[in-house]
């Protein structure tokens, strides 16, 4: 579209990239909205266009987007499509069966506009009875986001999920196996099974990440693997170690193309991978234990060898530190360097420990008989009954 006054701008255009009818206005912010109708003729996109311009007027004229007639259901609607373009699969399939599952049958005949706090809370409370805190946290953050969607859609005024917090989520499970135990469990797995144990427990890698790694994605010169794409939607570099190479290394290719699965074959599924695992633990009595938790066994063990937390979250993926914070307790040799440094925070300079030997000395030539050095601070003040009580 040629360029020119703001004015000329304003109006009905279709591009050569895309087919259908495309409207550019003004919005009441005064930005600049370009958009495809849904309209199959000039007069139909025309006449949309009008009402988006009177809608314009309207919100300038009363100081606020007045509501929208719309349902929760047809705005879930356009919200899905909204998502699908920018989630990966997996996650749209969540926030999918979320919306489909859950939040539509709750709210889903109800005026977008008319849905109040009250009505919220009461679905948080409705839901509370049936799921685990961790499943109400996921679906009001889809619900939360939809709303905050809807503001800017000028569908309603304000989000009415704002500032609702759901049930408090206990702290993360950290459940790890002690070497001896490690061993017994990998050599209890079938053999197919073997080498995604060994690759999740060396690399803490996820499930998913490990049943959708390609060859091409592995660097065995460089010792690495490159994630294209995480859970949390960004790329990683993983590391290898000699367990993990060692995994990899009886691994089968074959004729294999770079851009085929490496872990391809028919019992390779998410569940058969679980499900054997599960059973391969039960078989050498090793209890509560589930393969994501190998992920847990090597930060817990990283941290426990001297890995410092930061590192750790870079390993995994976390974007939040928090959620690699719960295996801060893991490493007791940090927390005891960290509690001694306190002693040379309350010590006295060495000049003042000298000047109050000579006067100890000039006053009472005798040691004291407690035995306890006047040197340090806590020394001076504890009362000396105290001391000849210890």
């Amino acid at each position: 579209m040629p360029r020119g006054r703001v004015k000329d701008r304003d109006g009905i255009y279709q591009r050569k990239d895309r087919p259908g009818w495309w409207a550019s206005w003004v919005d009441a912010s005064g930005k600049r909205r370009q958009r495809k109708l849904e309209a199959h003729t000039l007069q139909q996109a025309r006449t949309l266009l009008a009402a988006e311009k009177a809608r314009v007027d309207k919100t300038v004229t009363l100081g606020y987007a007045p509501p929208s007639a719309e349902t929760f259901e047809a705005v879930s609607t356009r919200f899905l499509k909204h998502q699908k373009a920018r989630l990966t699969p997996a996650a749209y399939t969540r926030e999918d069966g979320i919306m489909k599952a859950h939040l539509r049958p709750f709210f889903g005949t109800v005026k977008l506009a008319e849905v109040r706090r009250v009505d919220v809370q009461k679905y948080v409370t409705h839901r509370s009875g049936e799921v685990s805190p961790a499943s109400i946290v996921k679906e009001m953050n889809v619900l939360k986001h939809m709303l905050g969607l809807a503001v800017e859609w000028e569908l309603i005024p304000a989000n009415p999920a704002h500032g609702i917090k759901p049930p408090r989520v206990p702290a993360g499970r950290v459940r790890y196996l002690q070497p001896t135990e490690l061993r017994a469990v990998l050599e209890a797995c079938p053999e197919w099974l073997r080498p995604i144990a060994g690759l999740a427990v060396s690399t803490g890698m996820r499930r998913g990440e490990i049943l959708g790694l390609r060859w091409l994605d592995i660097d065995f010169k460089g010792g690495r693997i490159m994630l294209p794409q995480t859970k949390n939607g960004d790329g990683r570099i993983v590391y290898l170690n000699t367990l993990a190479r060692q995994a990899l290394a009886v691994v089968p290719r074959g004729k294999a193309k770079a851009t085929d699965i490496v872990f391809n074959d028919e019992p390779m599924t998410p569940e058969n991978v679980s499900l054997a695992f599960l059973r391969a633990c039960r078989s050498v009595n090793v209890s509560d234990f589930r393969f994501h938790d190998l992920r847990h066994t090597a930060a817990s063990w990283m941290r426990m060898k001297g890995a410092d937390i930061h590192t750790v979250a870079l390993i995994l993926g976390h974007k939040d530190l928090r959620m690699a914070a719960r295996y801060q307790h893991l490493s007791p040799a940090f927390l005891s360097d960290a509690v001694k440094l306190l002693d040379g925070a309350y010590a006295e300079s060495p000049t003042k420990q000298a000047e109050s030997a000579e006067q100890e000395e000039s006053e009472s030539p005798e040691k004291p008989e407690n035995g306890v050095s006047s040197g340090s601070i806590v020394t001076v003040a504890l009362p000396a009954q105290k001391l000849e009580a210890a």
